[in-house]
């Protein structure tokens, strides 16, 4: 798909602003602050580590599906995106949309992309079970690479993002673990795909993917992943490449977030063009 020819452009956004106010952007010596509907935010531009914006940042808080992430780096260093995974059947105990069936067989590349584009549940479980060996095990694995990135407000009970007690991040730690994984080409590619078809090894079944993440039909915007629970609420990582700037922004439990995220990270840009003049 076309991105560029995609609409809801941050950067006409700031023309209309422009336009409005009659003068240069670049004008406003310090922007406004915005409000922030949200239960916890982090804006960080990746380049220089200076933050932006942040509210509750280190807020213990339920992460819904942004827990994928950390499924999909795992996966990633531990084995081979061509390897061949059969779903096991118990693997199957979350409904998805993409309805995986016990014994098909599909690449781990293609497993990962499904989990990070439609956030599939039963993708995001049948590599857990191929990578830990069953669930309980890959969530130790988790926890210790957690540790490792010094994540020490983070901890994880599942492979995929459910409620559940001892599972919860904060929006800091999930900005150094969404930075982290960036740093991996592949992951980088996944998680600003907007639709892709995979195929079962033998070629007798074919899916449709579509992304969850509306911001990606802005051609500035390069991922990252959405996420909902009824807990947690309505969850979202945005990053967004401009002007030689890489912006990343975590929000958990944002309140609109396909309106309030573009408006965040365009004052963000502003921030940053105040700061070079």
């Amino acid at each position: 798909m076309n991105r560029s020819g995609c609409g809801g452009s941050l950067l006409v956004g700031m023309a209309v602003t422009v336009m409005l106010c009659g003068g240069d952007v670049h004008a406003q010596e310090t922007p406004t602050k915005p409000s922030i509907k949200a239960s916890a935010l982090y804006l960080v531009e990746l380049k220089s580590g200076r933050v932006l914006l942040e509210k509750d940042a280190t807020r213990r808080l339920p992460p819904a599906s942004l827990t994928k992430i950390m499924t999909a780096l795992i996966a990633l260093e531990s084995a081979p995106l061509q390897k061949v995974v059969k779903i096991d059947r118990r693997a199957l105990v979350h409904p998805s949309s993409l309805k995986f069936q016990a014994g098909e067989e599909f690449l781990l590349r293609d497993l990962l992309t499904a989990m990070l584009v439609s956030s599939a549940n039963d993708a995001c479980e049948a590599v857990a079970w191929h990578v830990g060996g069953n669930a309980d095990q890959f969530v130790v694995m988790m926890n210790a690479r957690a540790r490792t990135l010094g994540l020490k407000n983070t901890h994880f009970a599942n492979a995929c993002g459910f409620d559940a007690p001892g599972h919860y991040s904060t929006a800091a730690d999930l900005a150094k673990l969404t930075e982290q994984a960036l740093q991996q080409p592949i992951f980088a590619m996944m998680v600003r795909t907007i639709v892709r078809d995979i195929a079962s090894v033998d070629g007798t079944r074919k899916v449709s993917l579509h992304s969850t993440n509306e911001l990606l039909l802005d051609p500035d915007v390069n991922g990252v992943k959405t996420g909902y629970t009824s807990k947690a609420g309505r969850c979202l990582i945005a990053s967004m490449f401009k002007d030689g700037h890489r912006l990343l922004l975590v929000g958990l439990n944002v309140t609109d977030r396909w309106e309030q995220v573009p408006r965040l990270l365009r004052h963000g840009q502003e921030l940053l063009w105040a700061g070079s003049k």
